[in-house]
C-alpha cells in the first residue's frame, strides 16, 4: 500500500506551506524523512526527530535519525517502517530537523491507496508555499512565563568582596 502524507511547515505566516506526497507504507521513517528534507529544500545534515502525536498534535514517543541516548535505547528512523507507527487508527507524526533552528513540521496520513505499476516511490505530489529563509520563532514553556530567570539567584559575581570565596583555598 501507499501512504500519503501532507507535511504542512508550523510557521506563523499566512501563506500555509506543505508538500504532498507518497511513500510505501513499508518503508523506513529515514526515507520519510529524506523526502521531507528534499521537498522543502534542505540538505538532509542536521539532527532530525519524529514525534508520534495524537488529534490534539501532543508530542509523544521520539523516534531519532541516530541514536544520542547513553544506554542507546533510542528509537531509530532507519530500524523503524512508516506503518509501526501511523496507521489508520494513528494519522499523525510531528517532524522537527535541525535542532537549532526548531524547523517543525506536522505529518498527516491524508490516504492509503494502490500502488500504481510504472509509478516511482517516494513521490512528491504537489508543492505549496516557499520556505522562509529561517525558521520561524519557537516560544518555548520557560520563556513564556515573566517570572522564570535561571541566572536571576541574586548574587552579583562582579562583587569579589562579597563572593565570600576563599582565594587561598588550594
Amino acid at each position: 500500500m501507499i501512504y500519503r502524507f501532507r507535511v504542512i511547515l508550523d510557521n506563523d505566516t499566512e501563506d500555509d506551506i506543505f508538500r504532498d506526497l507518497e511513500i510505501r507504507e513499508t518503508d523506513s521513517l529515514e526515507d520519510l524523512h529524506n523526502i521531507i528534507t528534499q521537498s522543502f529544500g534542505f540538505d538532509g545534515t542536521e539532527m532530525a526527530s519524529f514525534y508520534v502525536s495524537n488529534d490534539s498534535w501532543e508530542q509523544g514517543e521520539e523516534i531519532s535519525l541516530f541514536d544520542l541516548s547513553d544506554d542507546a535505547s533510542a528509537r531509530l528512523m532507519n530500524e523503524t517502517a512508516i506503518c509501526d507507527v501511523v496507521h489508520e487508527a494513528q494519522t499523525k507524526l510531528i517532524y522537527v530537523y535541525d535542532f537549532l533552528s526548531m524547523w517543525t513540521f506536522y505529518v498527516e496520513l491524508a490516504e492509503i491507496v494502490d500502488i500504481v505499476e510504472g509509478h516511482d516511490y517516494p513521490n512528491l505530489m504537489f508543492v505549496q508555499g516557499q520556505v522562509p529563509d529561517t525558521a520561524p520563532d519557537r516560544v518555548f514553556e520557560a520563556e513564556s512565563t515573566d517570572e522564570f530567570n535561571e541566572f536571576d539567584d541574586g548574587i552579583d559575581v562582579d562583587d569579589y568582596d562579597n563572593l565570600d570565596f576563599d582565594e587561598n583555598w588550594n
